[in-house]
């Protein structure tokens, strides 16, 4: 963990949550007792900030400093809020392409997806702040630096954030199997959100229900399916492809 990316210290992240940092994961040391240990806890519970209990020795490999038994993970970037996001790339002159990730929870298929959705010029990615990958040090270095290009939103419930794209005249298209339509005859040359699913379960079928279009990418091989950043890649530049032939 990079020291621009982690507070540590009872108080610190104490007073880290109360201000509202973006704070993604906290590492306790397993067995502390007290009474500002069990304030912090009932801080974070309360503040929906999810926990792990861990060894000392652990939270020595996280940093040198004197943590007194308590590291928090927080994001090097500002998740921007969904409302005035899409309002602004829907009044501007662009042909709006959003990518919507369900639950995608490796942190290296993150960073990777983030780095083609830079290349391809998404206008942002909407994540929940539930069960997907943290932005940290390895996201930044996946991603070649793209998570800092590309305005990342962090939504309490993605179906939420659909119903605000649709309303707003973006179609949702949702890359799943379960389709007969194939991706390669999918019209995506309008405004578009590209909703890919995790890499162990893939898109909810609460989401899936939602969506305005379903596309399977061609499959020809023994294997049934891609890593999700590929498929990803797959479903961006398809579409940056007929945005630039249309």
């Amino acid at each position: 963990m990079d020291n621009d990316t982690q507070i540590y210290g009872l108080r610190a992240v104490m007073e880290a949550v109360k201000a509202e940092e973006d704070i993604q994961k906290v590492f306790m040391q397993k067995g502390l007792q007290g009474a500002l240990f069990k304030e912090l806890e009932g801080v974070l519970r309360n503040a929906n900030i999810p926990v792990s209990y861990v060894p000392y020795e652990k939270l020595g490999k996280l940093t040198r400093q004197n943590h007194q038994g308590v590291v928090a993970q927080i994001s090097p970037v500002s998740f921007q809020p969904l409302e005035s996001t899409i309002d602004t790339i829907v009044a501007s002159d662009v042909n709006p392409l959003i990518l919507v990730l369900d639950e995608v929870s490796d942190v290296r298929n993150f960073g990777a997806i983030l780095r083609t959705a830079e290349c391809v010029g998404v206008h942002a990615v909407i994540v929940p702040d539930k069960g997907s990958a943290p932005v940290n040090a390895d996201t930044v270095k996946t991603s070649a630096g793209a998570v800092f290009n590309i305005p990342l939103i962090k939504v309490a419930h993605l179906k939420d954030a659909i119903y605000y794209l649709q309303a707003s005249g973006i179609s949702i298209i949702a890359a799943t199997e379960k389709t007969e339509s194939d991706l390669y005859g999918t019209n995506m040359t309008g405004p578009s959100a590209i909703l890919m699913g995790s890499e162990g379960a893939g898109i909810s079928p609460a989401l899936l229900k939602l969506a305005d279009q379903k596309a399977a990418i061609p499959m020809r091989g023994q294997i049934g399916s891609l890593n999700v950043s590929v498929a990803a890649a797959v479903f961006l530049y398809e579409s940056l492809r007929q945005r630039i032939t249309q």
